[in-house]
């Protein structure tokens, strides 16, 4: 396929995953938000309907490129909170390795398994059993080196690109939906949370 109709398959499957999760996501997030509603109850399909349109609406605008840009701030911001607060408070390396394996496809390079396991900031034994694991949920293939019997390479999965593809989506959206709509109208976000 050439390169624009990729694109288009990829927007496409994007938006229709959008739409499957957009009321579970939504819920979700209104729950995380406010569990139950300005009212005391929870929200009715007005509200939700609303806050899909404008989901929708925040979706349109996500590029393949926003979707790497977001991934890597992703990570980026995983290693700076162990600045400001304990490292050890956290742990999630599966996601590290998710993300970090997400970035490399997208830029087109191989990672090595050592580098996959640095990349999980976790002792390797740790990293090498979440990878295990995510090999056997057929999320991440390993690959052998042909020039270097010793060495191998981990990747997202076909399988794996698409779950990571959607969620980033779907996350994405969501953020933009919310935080950038109060950051495009000029309203400081300590008013917002008002």
């Amino acid at each position: 396929m050439s390169g624009h109709l990729v694109r288009r398959h990829e927007r496409g499957r994007r938006r229709a995953a959008l739409r499957r999760a957009s009321p579970a996501v939504l819920a979700e997030a209104m729950a995380a938000q406010d569990p139950l509603g300005e009212a005391g109850r929870a929200p009715g399909p007005e509200v939700t309907a609303s806050l899909a349109a404008g989901l929708h609406e925040s979706s349109a605008r996500i590029t393949p490129e926003a979707l790497l840009a977001f991934a890597r701030e992703m990570y980026a911001i995983r290693r700076r909170r162990d600045r400001h607060l304990p490292g050890d408070l956290f742990g999630e390396p599966t996601w590290d390795i998710l993300l970090d394996l997400y970035v490399a496809t997208r830029e087109g390079r191989p990672v090595p398994t050592t580098s996959a396991c640095i990349g999980a900031n976790v002792p390797p034994t740790t990293a090498l059993r979440w990878l295990r694991i995510l090999e056997a949920r057929g999320l991440v293939e390993r690959e052998e080196d042909g020039r270097d019997g010793r060495r191998t390479f981990v990747r997202l999965s076909a399988r794996g690109l698409a779950a990571m593809d959607d969620w980033l989506h779907v996350a994405l959206a969501m953020l933009d939906h919310s935080v950038g709509s109060i950051i495009r109208r000029g309203v400081p976000l300590a008013e917002a949370a008002e």
